[in-house]
């Protein structure tokens, strides 16, 4: 136990020595906006908000972690519209503030003297979204409550994207109606999921009905919803009207009399329950925020944390958008399930995306429910080096949850253990309905998805079981509940492997006693590849960080079986190319179905190669040879600026940041996207922040290289963090280095400092 407590007290002081003030990122508008894709970003805890003033309007968006309906799509709690007379917000001074150190928006209107502010903010502890109004003028006010799901709405295709029919989508599929009304002088709202949902029908499909009582579905019985109140404020009835492209209807409850100062309520609350009464029960049961318990959590955030770039106005807007989307994935700190790499909780009407998307708020594209690993592995990798690992536990707890699913998918179709998890994978664990295949042929194998892009990919679980692996080592968290995760996981491919070997013949490994995995898939790029480099840099990978834990997550017999697990893995594949050796996306492959470069995969995430690791020049010239060129980009998910930063190509890596970092084309600089997927995206927020992070400092072993990647005439002051509970602060000015501080301090020897100063 002295182990565990040890280290846990070491990464606490880390936190309360380092005394830094957050830099003002703020953003302010000192105009209204147009529509909803002119908001900004509000939040705390599990809640997004969208906020924005039009015409004199104050509205949100209300969006949660976990609100997914009978089709899993991830549904908003609708809009609110806040209207005043006389109106503070026309025909004077506006002002609308993101106030990062807060975690509020605030909104203020001010005219000859008279002013109004409101601000906005939820709970990081509760689900609890506050709205303040106060002022020295009285208005009277109304509140709606705006909702475009009064009734069932059809689910055609194209609109299915936003579920997990994708483009499968029975003609008769709706999104089922909310259930909303006036209680005393209260409106409370919600959904109910009943009868048969897309879990029920991904079961039967997929011919997993033997074991369905033994499966985790977290759609059944699932109510989510809210009560909005606000003191001296009464039903005033129900109107319609239309937002963009959606019809709704509308709550209003208005003031009984004109006020200076009053406060509006929404607590949101999520149950399974058959019982309506109870979940009613419980949101009744909400606590009161605690508005400087929540300040306190803000200050220690930005303190914790942090990237400045000065005296160069692209390194400014860069590190200032930097801090933005870390404060967007702040918002889901503790959500019950991981910020989604296509919008997260902060989407706006479709429409100013993609025109052709003439849809509902609701929409997304590539589902609500179902969760690509390689795009969510880059929303949660750069929460390792900003320390915030409390934030990761969203993500871990959603393998965590459908590991018995995926586990008893191995034994029904194949007979053996281990769990096999694949890219995109439901909330329950198995794959999506459309992707697994709606033509199948009959013969084949029932565990496989019928898909050119997704068969045999199997890998993808295992980025996270190494972000688990590496919190052991970062901030000292006890992973003993993840273990027997991280052990399915790797069993999978020695057990599934074996089997398909036996499958074909009479010797489960090669001559060589080496593990042979075909077919396989290095990526979504490279198809039924022989011995995938992606996939055996994993294995490695993970094998030796499980391995390397302290004696106590693992017995005897396990560390030998898993030492000889890392020793059946078959080695990656080394070519030649234009007369230099490169890494092989795999022994062999048949064809090619993305633009992936999973060749570099052992550079990153893997760390088989990089600055300070042997043989970087093979690493270097797979990162330029035409395999890896043809693909290159700075776009969504591409990765290509993070394999810069970490083969130390100190231009090409700020080059391609710079470009993933600076402003989107929407007014919220960090709404990004939507590149491959969404907006904002959040896979290219996040592959952004690591190869930012990876420029300044990378670690292997015990060695912390300072500045990898980093030109020395660029002024940058940091704050990140590293294994064996590290932390690094260092501000770089005029190519000097000003201030170091490292803590504990006997890490300072193992820090090797790589400045260079470019032509």
């Amino acid at each position: 136990m002295k182990k565990i407590i040890l280290p846990i007290l070491i990464f606490v002081f880390i936190l309360l020595t380092h005394s830094v003030k957050a830099q003002n990122y703020n953003i302010v508008w000192t105009s209204q906006s147009q529509n909803s894709s002119e908001s900004m970003p509000c939040g705390g805890g599990d809640i997004g908000l969208n906020v924005w003033v039009e015409n004199g309007d104050v509205l949100f968006y209300i969006a949660r972690s976990g609100q997914f309906d009978e089709n899993n799509s991830l549904l908003k709690s609708g809009r609110v519209r806040i209207r005043f007379s006389p109106n503070p917000f026309t025909d004077g001074k506006f002002r609308q503030e993101l106030n990062l150190n807060e975690g509020c928006v605030i909104i203020k209107g001010e005219k000859n003297g008279k002013y109004c502010e409101i601000k906005l903010w939820a709970d990081v502890f509760n689900p609890v979204i506050n709205v303040e109004v106060s002022g020295n003028q009285a208005h009277n006010a109304e509140i709606y409550y705006e909702n475009w799901r009064y009734a069932d709405r059809a689910l055609p295709q194209g609109e299915s994207d936003q579920s997990s029919w994708k483009w499968a989508a029975p003609k008769n599929a709706v999104t089922k109606k909310d259930i909303i009304d006036f209680e005393q002088n209260k409106i409370v709202f919600y959904h109910q999921n009943q009868g048969q949902n897309i879990f029920d029908i991904t079961v039967a499909q997929q011919g997993m009905e033997s074991v369905r009582n033994q499966m985790f579905n977290p759609l059944e019985n699932l109510i989510f919803g809210a009560c909005l109140e606000a003191k001296n404020f009464i039903p005033a009835g129900v109107s319609q009207g239309k937002y963009i492209d959606s019809d709704f209807k509308a709550w209003k409850l208005q003031s009984t009399k004109a006020l200076k100062i009053w406060n509006l309520t929404i607590k949101l609350h999520s149950e399974q329950t058959a019982n309506l009464q109870e979940w009613k029960n419980n949101l009744d049961t909400k606590t009161v925020s605690n508005k400087k318990q929540n300040l306190e959590w803000w200050r220690r955030f930005w303190e914790r944390s942090f990237i400045r770039i000065s005296g160069e106005s692209i390194g400014e807007e860069i590190s200032r958008n930097y801090a933005l989307f870390r404060y967007m994935l702040a918002c889901n700190a503790y959500g019950s399930y991981p910020s989604r790499f296509n919008g997260g909780l902060h989407t706006f009407d479709p429409v100013f995306v993609d025109k052709q998307r003439t849809n509902t708020p609701d929409f997304r594209r590539w589902t609500g429910g179902t969760f690509t690993a390689q795009n969510q592995r880059l929303v949660y990798f750069p929460m390792l080096r900003s320390g915030d690992f409390d934030m990761m536990i969203p993500q871990f707890e959603f393998y965590n949850r459908i590991l018995k699913n995926a586990e008893l998918r191995s034994q029904v179709y194949w007979g053996h253990g281990g769990a096999a998890f694949t890219e995109q994978i439901e909330n329950f664990g198995l794959p999506n309905f459309a992707e697994y295949g709606t033509k199948r042929p009959d013969n084949f194998d029932k565990g496989l998805e019928y898909n050119a892009w997704l068969e045999y990919m199997w890998d993808t679980s295992l980025e996270f079981c190494f972000m688990i692996l590496e919190t052991e080592s970062y901030a000292a968290k006890n992973i003993e509940k993840y273990i027997p995760l991280i052990e399915s996981c790797l069993r999978f491919f020695d057990e599934h492997y074996q089997y398909l070997a036996k499958m074909r013949g009479n010797k489960a490994l090669d001559g060589n006693g080496k593990l042979v995995i075909f077919p396989g898939s290095a990526a979504e790029t490279y198809k039924m590849a022989y011995n995938s480099t992606s996939t055996i840099a994993a294995l490695k990978t993970v094998s030796e960080h499980l391995l390397a834990l302290p004696d106590n997550y693992l017995d005897e017999d396990k560390r030998a079986y898993f030492a000889k697990f890392l020793q059946r893995l078959p080695e990656i594949r080394i070519n030649e190319s234009a007369g230099k050796q490169t890494i092989s996306p795999a022994w062999l492959w048949e064809r090619e179905n993305n633009s992936e470069s999973p060749q570099l995969y052992p550079v990153f995430p893997w760390g088989i190669y990089g600055v300070g690791k042997p043989d970087i020049q093979t690493a270097i010239n797979t990162y330029n040879d035409s395999l890896a060129v043809r693909f290159r980009s700075h776009t969504g998910w591409k990765q290509d600026a993070i394999w810069a930063a970490r083969l130390g190509l100190t231009d090409e890596a700020w080059n391609l940041t710079a470009k993933k970092l600076r402003n989107g084309k929407h007014r919220f600089p960090a709404f990004w996207g939507p590149g491959f997927d969404w907006t904002p995206d959040l896979n290219h927020g996040g592959s952004g922040m690591i190869a930012l992070q990876e420029m300044l400092m990378q670690c292997d072993g015990d060695k912390i290289y300072l500045f990898p990647a980093w030109d020395k005439n660029l002024n940058v002051h940091f704050l990140l963090y590293a294994p064996k509970q590290t932390s690094v602060e260092c501000e770089l000015r005029d190519g000097k280095i000003l201030k170091l501080n490292v803590l504990p301090k006997e890490r300072e020897k193992d820090l090797i400092n790589q400045l260079r100063i470019t032509n």
